[in-house]
């Protein structure tokens, strides 16, 4: 297993209901800012005309993962299916593995006074029994699937076989796995919804970097 996310991101309508949902299932409180899952507004212009594109976020479960390099306790570890946990138990708050995010994915949890992050619901749903996370189960636009890299038949590489696609701060060598697929439709608006520089990817071009990754990095994955 190698789980993973791809996002149709301009389906996203801001309306919240992932960010509700997420923090139900994971308890976090309502209402708290860019905790586990939030959706990034940037302005645009197509035509001239100003937009704002919507980029649902989270936790990238990068597959080279930085934040697990720097963590000097082992809280912060690669566990079963390349996913990215922070043991509470464990965790010092030094905060390092904060600052090694490219993605400002992580936050303090003051309830447990630890650092928390996205699980893709691994430990509260996939591991008793459901198939996705609690985001793609309320989204009322489908923006997300949640899938397996490792399955060439499962739905989630075979739509990101069929569409072209980017992640965010490739540059930054993490290989993450949010993967947001460009709108079929518009050519104009999906290059205008990218910031400039972006590599933009097919799974046959995605994929060595994804083997390579994980090549380097799987003999450090953990059971949950």
């Amino acid at each position: 297993m190698n789980f993973a996310m791809a996002l149709e991101y301009q389906n996203c309508i801001d309306c919240k209901a992932c960010e509700v949902a997420c923090k139900e299932q994971n308890g976090v409180q309502l209402g708290a800012d860019k905790q586990r899952i939030w959706v990034t507004q940037s302005e645009k212009v197509v035509f001239g005309e100003p937009f704002v594109a919507l980029h649902p976020s989270q936790c990238n479960h990068c597959l080279d993962a930085p934040c697990v390099d720097v963590c000097p306790t082992g809280a912060s570890h690669f566990a079963e299916g390349g996913l990215v946990f922070t043991d509470k138990d464990t965790c010092i708050l030094c905060k390092a593995c904060m600052e090694s995010c490219p993605y400002d994915a992580r936050f303090v949890d003051d309830k447990h006074v630890a650092v928390d992050k996205c699980t893709f619901c691994y430990d509260t749903r996939i591991v008793h029994g459901e198939t996705t996370t609690a985001c793609q189960a309320t989204c009322p636009t489908k923006v997300r699937l949640f899938g397996d890299l490792d399955d060439e038949e499962g739905n989630l590489v075979q739509l990101l076989k069929s569409r072209r696609f980017y992640v965010l701060k490739e540059s930054e060598g993490t290989v993450p796995k949010l993967f947001y697929l460009l709108p079929e439709k518009d050519d104009y608006f999906a290059m205008n919804s990218v910031d400039t520089g972006t590599t933009i990817h097919t799974w046959e071009s995605f994929k060595p970097i994804i083997e390579k990754a994980k090549a380097k990095r799987k003999k450090q994955w953990k059971s949950v």
